[in-house]
């Protein structure tokens, strides 16, 4: 570790010390702020998020006892637990010394110190405030993972032409750090696509982040992407990190990029421009180093030519596009698929080497498969379920109607799975078109489809 870097406050209500401390301490840190009185200490910690604090424990005339000094560090530690206090202590303050250990002091400086002591306590302080963030980042890390995922993955499988031209072009690209569009309908494989290249890169050994864009409030965009500051805004009760800083390292997956508003497109810009962001309600820039991978399965050139997406970031997600074609499209692919899900769906409900009839294939293979993957998926996972013979039967395999008959009433409350379904396959896809014709909002139709099993 370099020895220069960081930042350090000095409080203190004599501004010979002030500056006595200033002049030792330049040399080591990246930056020194210095303060005759801790009232501006919030603000600050808010502003620059300094790493150590040296902390003077009487401030107020006629106040002898440490009191004040004492409340700073409970403060301190309620808003920054990460900061190593270090509080400045007169000769002889024994008692007190023992009550700031108490509070979380990393160590003490008696006044008048001696310089060789001072710097190594406030950069031994500094080393340790650093791997507290690290260990703050890795189990906010952990947390975000473990919610984000449900066990492995589905591989990346198919052995079609389509999906073979697909794997070539995830073989090239991989290797770089081009940023990836991938396209495509909804339920066609595009987030298996986005961890097969990731699987495939230099960052494999990193964080792979999903971010479902369609899945976000717009209130909470800002804050899931670049996290926030303790306060920042009513529920802000702890720092976050937000998924660009805790995918450092790694790769984030931007699903659904249509979505994302305005303002935060142009934010957005900013930090693939720079690679660094800050979080809401700090003013600090962090470094972040991640490679992007966005999908959508709107028709983001439309959005384009009405201004509801910005060309110039359509340029910086789309260094390299790719087209994940739907499943009518590579109908080959249906029977290894179909052997794949089988096989796990017989192990996860006791029904080990579970096949489908003859009949049962040439069935998968007559549908359209509005929903894709996703729907061929479901509707495995219920045969299954019903299934009492080691062979599924036709029967079993309940579908998506093909269009209903003299049906124009899309009343969702009547016949939700059915119509929900049929719209999929009227807009071959597009969630958008399909809530507009369903009468709902995008975020109404992605819960729908997570209640139905074809998300």
């Amino acid at each position: 570790m370099s020895e220069k870097g960081g930042q350090i406050v000095v409080i203190d209500d004599d501004e010979e010390v002030l500056l006595s401390a200033e002049m030792l301490l330049e040399e080591h840190f990246g930056k020194v702020h210095t303060m005759t009185h801790p009232q501006g200490l919030k603000e600050l910690i808010q502003r620059e998020d300094p790493d150590v604090i040296l902390l003077d424990m009487n401030f107020s005339r006629g106040k002898n006892t440490g009191e004040e000094g004492l409340e700073w560090m409970e403060y301190i530690g309620q808003w920054r637990p990460y900061i190593s206090v270090v509080p400045i202590t007169a000769y002889g303050d024994t008692e007190l010394v023992v009550q700031t250990m108490k509070k979380g002091a990393f160590d003490f400086v008696v006044k008048p110190w001696k310089n060789a002591k001072l710097l190594a306590t406030a950069l031994s302080a500094r080393r340790y405030s650093e791997s507290l963030r690290q260990n703050e980042k890795l189990e906010s890390t952990r947390r975000t993972l473990q919610a984000e995922t449900n066990g492995a993955f589905d591989d990346f499988i198919g052995s079609s032409p389509a999906i073979g031209h697909l794997k070539e072009m995830a073989a090239k690209v991989a290797p770089t750090e081009a940023n990836i569009l991938i396209r495509g309908e909804n339920g066609t494989g595009k987030e298996l696509l986005a961890r097969h290249i990731h699987q495939l890169s230099h960052r494999r050994g990193q964080v792979f982040l999903p971010v479902d864009l369609g899945a976000i409030s717009e209130s909470l965009f800002e804050s899931e992407l670049f996290g926030h500051v303790k306060g920042a805004f009513t529920d802000a009760k702890t720092d976050k990190a937000g998924r660009f800083e805790l995918a450092s390292g790694g790769t984030v997956f931007l699903d659904e990029i249509g979505n994302l508003p305005d303002p935060l497109q142009a934010k957005l810009l900013t930090v693939l421009q720079n690679r660094q962001i800050s979080r809401v309600g700090s003013a600090r820039m962090l470094p972040v180093d991640f490679r992007l991978i966005a999908a959508t399965n709107s028709p983001i050139d439309q959005m384009i030519s009405t201004g509801a997406f910005r060309l110039d970031l359509y340029y910086r997600v789309n260094t390299f596009e790719i087209r994940v074609p739907p499943l009518r499209e590579r109908k080959a692919d249906i029977p290894e698929m179909a052997g794949y899900f089988l096989d796990k769906l017989g192990k996860k409900y006791g029904k080990p080497g579970i096949k489908l009839t003859q009949r049962a294939r040439g069935e998968l293979m007559k549908h359209s498969w509005p929903g894709n993957i996703r729907e061929l998926k479901n509707v495995l996972e219920r045969a299954v379920i019903l299934s009492d013979k080691p062979q599924l039967d036709p029967s079993l395999l309940s579908r998506a109607p093909k269009a209903l008959k003299e049906e124009d009433d899309l009343n969702l409350e009547k016949n939700e799975r059915k119509l929900i379904l049929q719209a999929l396959d009227r807009t071959r896809g597009n969630i958008s078109r399909a809530a507009r014709e369903l009468g709902i909002n995008r975020n109404a139709l992605y819960r729908r489809l997570k209640k139905h099993g074809l998300q």
